[in-house]
């Protein structure tokens, strides 16, 4: 009897594989689908092979993934399942009930599991996602934050205590979707180790792997095969891998699962190739390489992944040139276009740029240059300089945050849409650390004339190194009124805050995004030492204008002409500004106070 239970489930998989590559494969609603009842998943473990794993229905969790989104659960059986379990990798393989698709294999159950229980999305809510329209992109999806070693935890799904006492499970168990393997591939482990938390609470596994040749048969799948939703392409590549749960014509229903839960996306839909299964107690995963590009990612929503076969979505061509005294690398790559995804995508790279080069060590101070073009708009320029800090993180960190909020800034302005050309980013290396503290200032006269210049002199102490002095000569405006008028001596940082704030504040401040532009470009820069003259008169700032020593009757008019949040009035004026570049990081701040006869 159990030779003929054998041969007659081989059987019926056998005669279900034709199935699979046909346009409209015939389904089994969920209505039909009980508990005891026997199928066959697919998928496949290692090169292009497609494996049978048979399996059982336990029960039918309802409206588990939300109202009306049920899940059906059942345990893998046979050797494949008992040495593997539940694969990362495995979300979006076919699962065939009767000889008819019922769904795909989407959740896992807790970690640890002694049987490989799954859940299965069901097939009609798969086809579901293709016919959602609106919701771009969810504004709750960003990715999420983490302290450096810490990392976000997946959704979970907590198990009815009667299923769970069914399974043998105790309190407290839950379903997780299947981990995606996201695949590094030209990434130096420790960028790998950084960012790839981040990733974590979105059911994604790092892992390091590479790229395969593209084939003439890429873009012939088949249900079961793999398929890599690529956010990098290039001298450096990111990918993250599911399998084909179905194609209908030209559209392609993967994962069973959201990979980010974005909604509409677009990014590139390659043909992915198994390389191997390492199989673990903890979590098993696939190590699969992308193949050629066959198409684009056009929905990534709560039940599957769509994408279309065809033509390649656009990318952002980014060029990123490490320079170091005695060698220089460039590295060619694009990236995604996405709101969310695209500056942290670039600082990934840009980290890896740093840490992956062999002139790397810690110590090093970093000098950031290139440029950012967006159509129809001015360029925004890049520069900036980092110096090694005494925090347990590494130094390049701090260039590769400060890249990614430069590309938030622009990504998520509140006037229109940026559509980048291209990405210049040129870092060079200085191997020593180049940090200097204002620590004190003074002029050489305390009483001064309108128009008079004055020398400020400044003591600055670097790192590990004698004190040394800068001299500042400025002006006094001839226009400046009696009394005191406060000198500042500082960083760019700190004149930048007052900046920020007013571009970052009520969308309405600015005309758009050529204005916000504007004042990215003007702000000052860390590696230069900066002396501002405050005197205590109204600023109007309207828009992107600072307009220093308003009259009261120029500040009434405007005031009944503008609209809400349009303009800020500040308590003092800037009198003038002078700067003085000192190839060095500067830090702190230093008032002093002169008086105008």
């Amino acid at each position: 009897m159990n030779l003929l239970t054998c041969a007659a489930v081989v059987l019926a998989a056998s005669l279900a594989l034709p199935s699979l590559a046909l346009d409209e494969p015939q389904i089994i609603p969920l209505a039909q689908i009980k508990p005891g009842m026997k199928g066959v998943m697919y998928t496949i473990l290692a090169g292009d092979k497609i494996e049978a794993i048979e399996l059982e229905v336990l029960g039918i969790l309802p409206n588990t993934l939300g109202p009306k989104q049920d899940i059906i659960l059942v345990v893998l059986r046979g050797g494949l399942a008992e040495h593997n379990g539940v694969v990362a990798g495995m979300s979006g393989s076919p699962v065939y009930i009767e000889g008819k698709l019922a769904g795909a294999l989407s959740l896992r159950f807790g970690q640890f599991s002694k049987e490989a229980i799954g859940g299965v999305t069901p097939i009609q809510n798969i086809y579901d996602a293709d016919r959602t329209t609106g919701g771009a992109q969810r504004a709750e999806a960003a990715l999420p934050q983490e302290a450096p070693g810490e990392a976000a935890t997946p959704t979970q799904f907590a198990l009815p205590a009667e299923m769970a006492r069914r399974v043998g499970a105790g309190d407290g168990a839950y379903l997780t979707k299947i981990d995606t393997p996201l695949v590094f591939s030209g990434f130096h482990p420790e960028v790998i180790q950084r960012f790839g938390p981040q990733f974590t609470a979105y059911g994604m596994v790092a892992t390091q792997g590479g790229t395969a040749a593209a084939r003439p048969d890429d873009a012939q799948l088949k249900a079961g095969d793999m398929v890599s939703m690529v956010l990098v392409k290039g001298d450096l590549s990111l990918q993250a891998s599911c399998t084909v749960t179905a194609i209908v014509g030209d559209r392609v229903f993967v994962c069973g699962h959201p990979l980010f839960g974005y909604g509409e996306v677009t990014m590139p839909l390659a043909r992915g190739r198994v390389v191997t299964t390492l199989a673990s107690s903890f979590n098993s995963f696939k190590i699969v390489n992308a193949g050629g590009v066959i198409g684009s990612v056009t929905q990534d929503r709560t039940t599957a992944v769509v994408g279309r076969l065809g033509a390649a979505p656009r990318l952002i061509p980014v060029e990123l040139t490490i320079a170091t005294p005695s060698q220089e690398k460039k590295f060619r790559f694009e990236v995604m276009e996405h709101t969310k995804l695209t500056p942290l995508l670039v600082a990934i790279a840009t980290m890896n740029g740093l840490v992956a080069n062999t002139a790397y060590s810690e110590g090093m101070t970093f000098q950031l240059s290139g440029g950012i073009e967006i159509e129809g708009h001015s360029r925004v320029n890049l520069e900036n300089m980092f110096a090694p800090t005494d925090q347990a993180v590494p130094d390049g960190l701090w260039l590769a945050l400060s890249v990614q909020n430069i590309f938030t800034r622009i990504f998520t302005n509140p006037y229109e849409r940026a559509r980048i050309e291209k990405v210049t980013l040129r870092v060079d290396s200085i191997p020593e650390r180049r940090w200097a503290t204002i620590e004190n200032a003074w002029s050489d006269k305390s009483e001064v004339s309108p128009g008079e210049p004055i020398d400020v002199k400044v003591l600055l102490r670097p790192y590990r190194g004698a004190p040394f002095m800068r001299t500042v000569p400025i002006t006094i405006p001839a226009q400046a009124a009696k009394g005191p008028l406060r000198i500042v001596v500082s960083d760019g940082e700190s004149l930048n805050r007052m900046s920020r704030f007013f571009s970052l504040g009520p969308q309405s401040r600015l005309a758009g995004l050529e204005q916000l532009i504007t004042l990215m470009n003007r702000e000052r820069r860390n590696s230069r030492l900066y002396v501002t003259l405050i005197q205590p008169t109204p600023t109007l700032l309207l828009e992107e204008k600072e307009l220093p020593n308003a009259p009261i009757s120029q500040i009434n008019v405007l005031d009944q002409r503008r609209t809400q949040g349009s303009s800020l009035l500040l308590r003092e004026s800037t009198a003038g500004e002078w700067s003085l570049p000192l190839n060095q990081v500067i830090a702190g701040q230093y008032t002093l106070t002169v008086t105008v006869k």
